[in-house]
């Protein structure tokens, strides 16, 4: 199945305004999370603002996935609007199919595999520079902390077990034949099965833990005062948890397992780098010995 290209988005001017919306200074915008230049900011306004790949839509992005008149924000006085313009690949709003939908301040907007974050309010400004912040720790797509988060976390707890002797571990998780399912089902599922495990597992993680996306379809989860048998029990409950729940997108189920390796801290161990082998020798064990296991 050919993959959608990276999007490149451009910004035209508005369309005229409809009748009855009124003349007031634009307090809506749509930052873009995933799917071309994160961070990008479009200032919307009272009228109509279509998106597609249209060369003639306000918003133009050039993915395969966008129809090119995907969809339409209806902007009033007192509410925002989305509104699906028959694409192919459909318009959600955290995640739900709609045709025509409210929005509101802080909802996802995903058109084709492309993700915003639309921002309302008096304080547009200072929500924007928030996201921006939140998008440096966080990655865009499934919404949990992101590599350079890890990287981070990891080294602080670290040298915390190192300087008082505590326990750590560190889980790797990868999703079993993720490939397969692109393939199979098309890339928007696969970014579908990325989010929806992201989500499931992050309501399991505690409070002192950190659930990230360390690659492609690969997962961390750092685990402070756990010890190595502590570790082989929480991935034991993520794999099943995992494997049992029903992962169905635009009405198709598809199958999802995980194979996780679990590394823990040991006295000898200096850098972050060593725990991540340890953990990442234990998931190609995993993987070798059939997939959705778990290995130490």
């Amino acid at each position: 199945m050919k993959l959608p290209k990276t999007p490149d988005t451009t910004t035209k001017v508005s369309l005229p305004l409809p009748p009855g919306l009124g003349e007031r200074t634009g307090r809506e915008c749509l930052v873009l999370l995933h799917g071309g230049t994160i961070g990008r900011k479009y200032d919307l306004g009272p009228g109509h603002w279509t998106i597609g790949r249209d060369p003639y839509a306000n918003i133009v992005l050039d993915a395969d996935s966008v129809s090119r008149a995907h969809v339409r924000i209806e902007v009033g006085p007192e509410e925002s609007w989305v509104v699906d313009l028959d694409s192919t690949n459909g318009t959600f709003v955290n995640d739900l199919s709609v045709d025509r939908a409210p929005l509101r301040s802080g909802d996802l907007l995903k058109v084709g595999d492309v993700i915003f974050k639309f921002l309302a309010g008096d304080n547009i400004e200072s929500a924007y520079h928030e996201e921006i912040y939140r998008m440096t720790i966080h990655d865009g797509l499934t919404g949990i902390a992101n590599k350079r988060h890890f990287d981070e976390f990891l080294e602080r707890e670290l040298a915390r077990s190192r300087r008082h002797q505590r326990v750590l571990s560190l889980l790797l998780l990868d999703i079993d034949h993720f490939k397969k399912i692109n393939d199979t089902f098309g890339h928007l599922s696969g970014d579908y099965v990325l989010r929806e495990m992201a989500h499931i597992i992050v309501e399991r993680v505690r409070r002192d833990e950190l659930f990230a996306r360390y690659g492609g379809e690969e997962f961390a989860l750092v685990c402070p005062e756990t010890d190595r048998d502590g570790a082989v029990q929480y991935a034991e409950i993520i794999r099943q948890l995992v494997a049992r729940h029903r992962f169905v997108f635009d009405g198709t189920s598809i199958p999802v397992t995980v194979s996780i390796g679990v590394g823990s801290f040991l006295p000898a161990m200096e850098r972050p780098s060593e725990l991540i082998s340890a953990a990442d020798a234990a998931l190609y064990r995993a993987k070798r010995g059939g997939r959705n296991k778990v290995a130490v």
